[in-house]
C-alpha cells in the first residue's frame, strides 16, 4: 500500500464527453511510479484523424508518441479523449503533429519526446512529420517507430 494520495484526474473512473476541440480538452498527468528511472513509454494511435483546414475533408495519420518521463505521466483515457477531439478541428498535419508534442512536453517536462506523424496520402502526396525534444539518456532502448514509408501501390 503506497503512503502517496490518489492523482486527482478529470476522467479516470468517471463518464467523459468527448471534447470540443483540442484545445478545449483536458489531459490529466499522474505521478511517474519511477522516477528517476529512465524507459520510454509510448503511445501509437493508428487511426488519428482531423480536418484540413481549407477543404473540411478528413485527414488520417498513424502518430507515434514516445517519452521517457520525468515526475509524470500522461493519463491514457485524458489522451484518448484530447486525440479524439481533432476529429473536427482543422489544421495541417505539422500543426496536429508538433501542437500535440508541444501540449505534452508543456504537461509533462519529460526528460525526452518525440512524436512521428505519418499521414496519409492528401492529393497523392503523404506527408510526415517527426519533432523531437530532450536528449535520450545514455543506455534507453528506443525502438524504430515501426511504421513504413508510403510505398502506394509499390
Amino acid at each position: 500500500m503506497s503512503d502517496k494520495p490518489a492523482p486527482v484526474t478529470t476522467h479516470l473512473g468517471q463518464a467523459s464527453m468527448q471534447p470540443a476541440s483540442p484545445e478545449l480538452a483536458v489531459l490529466d498527468r499522474v505521478p511517474n511510479p519511477h522516477p528517476g528511472t529512465h524507459y520510454v513509454a509510448r503511445f501509437a494511435v493508428p487511426e488519428f484523424t482531423s480536418i484540413c483546414p481549407v477543404t473540411g475533408q478528413p485527414d488520417f495519420a498513424h502518430l507515434v508518441i514516445d517519452y521517457v518521463p520525468d515526475q509524470w505521466l500522461v493519463e491514457s483515457k485524458s489522451l484518448k479523449l484530447y486525440l479524439t477531439s481533432f476529429r473536427s478541428h482543422g489544421a495541417f498535419h505539422e500543426d496536429c503533429t508538433v501542437g500535440i508534442g508541444k501540449r505534452l512536453v508543456a504537461l509533462l517536462a519529460p526528460t525526452y519526446l518525440r512524436i512521428g506523424g505519418y499521414w496519409y496520402p492528401r492529393g497523392g502526396i503523404p506527408i510526415d512529420v517527426f519533432w523531437q525534444t530532450g536528449s535520450l539518456p545514455a543506455g534507453v532502448w528506443l525502438p524504430d517507430q515501426g511504421v513504413a514509408p508510403y510505398r502506394g501501390r509499390g
